[in-house]
């Protein structure tokens, strides 16, 4: 919720408006507003009955858990006409996708710094959907690729003997990085050397999820101020309609900071019992 809030002016920029909704009673979600001034509305479904109308009860807690009835984290984005037109969800209640991810995926841009490394060959810039965030946390990040004239690279899945682009990131219990997600490449004809291969010869955008852990898990990579970095290697080899140039391997390093986790409890009377 105060992510979602931190970010809500951002939603409205691009036109929607922004809403939660919780098994949590009117009471306790009054105390949370004030507490942590959520200025969203917050809905109450004490008994879950929207949740299990819309088929996103946490079926992974056990009935007699005082926490049943929660839903299963994620984010509806909906039209005007009510369609929902995409979502968001984790099976975990301890992930999810941070509103700056979410921000990324539906719009390209959220405003957030870019590192940019300008070559001979092309021009490569990156950055993260978020700054800011707090363990459990599923943010976004992302390479975009421009060419310099007559230039290309070669596509993940190319055949052996050819340098594909690759994006590597360090390994580490502090976060779990997913695959990266490649644009569709096409296929050129290289005259020099009378073979057709796949290439990339325009802006690309490449995205990278990855998750952060919890407090265990990433407490080792913390430094004392709570700042958390991510680094990887962005490796290609370039290409005129010539000559191959020499692959090279480009450092990428994002920096972060991570907020505590919400362990201020609601005054006893409110909380919610099995």
């Amino acid at each position: 919720m105060v992510d979602l809030n931190a970010k809500a002016e951002e939603f409205h920029k691009k036109g929607l408006n922004v809403a939660t909704i919780s098994y949590d009673s009117v009471a306790i979600l009054k105390d949370f507003s004030a507490r942590k001034s959520v200025a969203i509305p917050m809905l109450s479904d004490p008994d879950s009955a929207v949740i299990k109308a819309f088929g996103i009860l946490n079926t992974n807690v056990e009935a007699n858990s005082p926490v049943y009835g929660i839903p299963f984290p994620g984010t509806y984005i909906v039209d005007a006409a009510g369609t929902v037109k995409s979502k968001y969800f984790h099976d975990d209640y301890t992930e999810r996708f941070s509103a700056g991810s979410i921000l990324t995926r539906e719009f390209g841009e959220n405003g957030q710094p870019k590192t940019v490394i300008d070559n001979p060959q092309i021009r490569l810039s990156y950055s993260a959907s978020d700054t800011t965030f707090a363990p459990g946390h599923r943010i976004t990040l992302t390479i975009d690729l421009d060419f310099k004239p007559r230039m290309h690279v070669y596509a993940p899945g190319v055949e052996v003997g050819y340098i594909p682009i690759s994006w590597k990131l360090t390994n580490s219990p502090a976060w779990a990085a997913l695959a990266a997600e490649y644009p569709a490449s096409h296929k050129v004809h290289l005259p020099a050397i009378n073979e057709t291969v796949p290439v990339f010869d325009s802006h690309i955008r490449i995205k990278r999820d990855i998750i952060i852990g919890q407090e265990k898990e990433i407490a080792s990579a913390l430094t004392a101020d709570r700042t958390l970095k991510v680094s990887g290697t962005f490796r290609y080899q370039a290409c005129d309609d010539k000559e191959c140039f020499n692959p090279k391997d480009i450092p990428l390093e994002w920096t972060f900071k991570i907020g505590a986790l919400e362990t201020e409890r609601v005054p006893a009377e409110l909380r919610k019992r099995p």
